[in-house]
């Protein structure tokens, strides 16, 4: 049984794109001439599909999300050719648990002075986002003058590992510094996350609708 789109998307988005292996967190993508990104991050079992590989104690395990844990090249080699025991189920699982945690968790810890602060980083964040999706959304020149280019490729895993994290990272850090916002600033939060939460529940699994980036959001904080 083949990994589900949903369940790639899901593995890929909520580790950011990088690599399990606390103390590693390499960015699984390259950049190559002419700008065509390519991956090589590895969806690696917890418990190998096949009975006798390795953690898979006699029964093997499936394609699902729960068995997958996004790994660079070196640390999947790692933990396969490792002697048996050296890197049990319980340890990858415990791998992925973190870095999701740590993702989800991104900006939470980050104080600032004033508002002026917070609006630095914000801005930056959003630039960040904008410049991805001009450059390679669905509206960008290379998608509409090269249909058939990776660019939608690239898209949705930016989109991923870039937009999502960068809107997570928003939100939790203006929760996290909410004393420094007045009313007008309050309101136009609540709008960009209503509309971060539901896009990022759209990128794993396509929605009819879901609220537009709020206009207003990007004239307070932007």
């Amino acid at each position: 049984m083949a990994i589900s789109t949903l369940d790639i998307k899901l593995l890929w988005g909520r580790a950011a794109g990088s690599c399990s292996k606390p103390g590693c967190n390499e960015d699984l993508t390259r950049c190559a001439e002419q700008g065509r990104d390519y991956i090589i991050g590895e969806m690696a079992h917890v418990i190998a599909q096949a009975k006798e590989g390795p953690r898979g104690d006699g029964v093997g395990g499936d394609d699902s999300y729960d068995n997958l844990v996004l790994l660079c090249p070196t640390h999947h080699r790692e933990v396969d050719k490792a002697p048996a025991g050296e890197f049990p189920a319980s340890v990858l699982r415990e791998w992925k648990a973190q870095r999701e945690d740590r993702v989800r968790r991104l900006g939470e810890e980050e104080r600032f002075e004033n508002f002026d602060e917070l609006r630095r980083l914000t801005s930056l964040l959003l630039a960040e986002n904008h410049v991805t999706w001009k450059e390679l959304g669905p509206q960008s020149e290379v998608a509409q003058r090269s249909p058939a280019s990776n660019a939608f490729d690239l898209w949705q895993l930016r989109r991923m590992d870039k937009i999502l994290p960068n809107n997570r990272r928003i939100m939790n850090v203006v929760r996290a510094n909410i004393g420094l916002l007045n009313k007008e600033q309050s309101i136009a939060f609540a709008e960009f996350a209503n509309h971060a939460e539901s896009y990022e529940a759209h990128v794993y699994d396509r929605k009819d609708h879901y609220p537009q980036f709020p206009a207003g959001f990007g004239d307070a904080f932007g």
